[in-house]
């Protein structure tokens, strides 16, 4: 990269610092007129716009981000689902969602947004085999187990979700108890 990219880049992270994300996001709007498909200050302004609660220009620069560079990154997918998942675009999301498990097969909150996405979709089945994913990838989070749960209980299993409740109680017992108090199950 030339050294007044790498000069903006420094004023960025600088500004980031300093709390003044507003000043770094503009610093990023100079360095893409400049260079308009640069990875790195798409990324950035994307994180920067989705921190102010500007969702849909941060999905903007995040579509712009995977077309320029669609083989880069696994986080950049993952991140531009979490957008779209954000804002109820249910069926692009999970082709993001599952862009970005391709790219990396063992980005755990990948599989978990994949599996939520799902469960709004309703293909429990589909929601099932991701969930049992994330948890491979990250058995001492809750979450996943929590969503895996909801989805034996949407699909009639109460006998699996006991059985998670019963796992979960091993390392989070109020996740375990928040459960058995939603669904009426005791494991």
């Amino acid at each position: 990269m030339p050294l007044a990219h790498r000069w903006l880049k420094l004023q960025a992270i600088g500004l980031l610092v300093l709390g003044r994300s507003a000043a770094a996001e503009r610093v990023f709007d100079r360095m893409l007129l400049r260079w308009p498909q640069d990875a790195y200050a798409l990324a950035s302004r994307a994180h920067a716009r989705a921190l102010r609660g500007a969702v849909d220009e941060a999905l903007h620069d995040a579509a712009a981000l995977v077309a320029a560079h669609p083989g880069a990154s696994a986080a950049h997918w993952f991140n531009y689902a979490f957008l779209l998942e954000q804002r109820g675009r249910l069926a692009d999301a999970e082709e993001a969602f599952r862009r970005a498990v391709e790219l990396d097969p063992k980005l755990d909150r990948a599989w978990y947004g994949l599996g939520v996405t799902l469960i709004r979709l309703r293909r429990y089945e589909d929601a099932e085999a991701a969930l049992v994913r994330n948890t491979e990838l990250q058995p001492m989070s809750p979450y996943g187990w929590y969503h895996l749960a909801r989805v034996y209980i949407d699909r009639h299993e109460p006998d699996a979700a006991r059985r998670v409740i019963r796992h979960l109680k091993g390392f989070e017992p109020q996740v375990a108890a928040q459960l058995e108090r939603e669904t009426g199950l005791a494991s």
